[in-house]
């Protein structure tokens, strides 16, 4: 998942920020990129263009979450929806499995229950912020994006 680089939208006057400096930083970011450029249902998005600020559980100090996505797009009932996207490895939407054999966690492990509990935290403070603004949250993983 270490590909990057700059997304040049065919619809530039649908982004929201400055349409000749989009970065993606994965292939899945790219692909939804793509698609809201091209919907005709999405009349507006940008990336990583809000911030959100949440208390780490790892080191109880306050961070900035940047989500990945702000999309406005047009519902099926003609009204518009207001949606913030996170795009993530699907592993890493789930919490970690416990090893139950009584062996001493390994750094992997440790990494990944860090990662959790951070995730959870951003999420936790992104459902907050669109509550009360009345927009969506949304987490999306590969099978979402249709990518194996």
């Amino acid at each position: 998942m270490a590909y990057q680089g700059k997304f040049r939208p065919r619809n530039p006057s649908k982004y929201a920020g400055d349409p000749t400096n989009i970065i993606y930083r994965s292939h899945w970011e790219l692909k939804l990129m793509s698609y809201l450029d091209r919907h005709p249902h999405v009349v507006k998005w940008c990336s990583e263009e809000i911030v959100i600020p949440y208390k780490s559980p790892i080191d109880g100090r306050w961070h900035r979450y940047f989500p990945d996505f702000y999309v406005e797009q047009i519902n099926k009932d003609k009204k518009k929806d207001k949606i913030l996207i996170e795009v993530k490895p699907k592993y890493q939407t789930v919490p970690p499995i416990i090893k139950k054999n009584g062996s001493k966690p390994t750094k992997r492990y440790i990494n990944e229950v860090k990662t959790w509990g951070i995730n959870q935290a951003k999420w936790d403070a992104a459902r907050e912020f669109c509550l009360d603004k009345g927009w969506k949250f949304q987490i999306m993983h590969e099978d979402h994006l249709g990518i194996k």
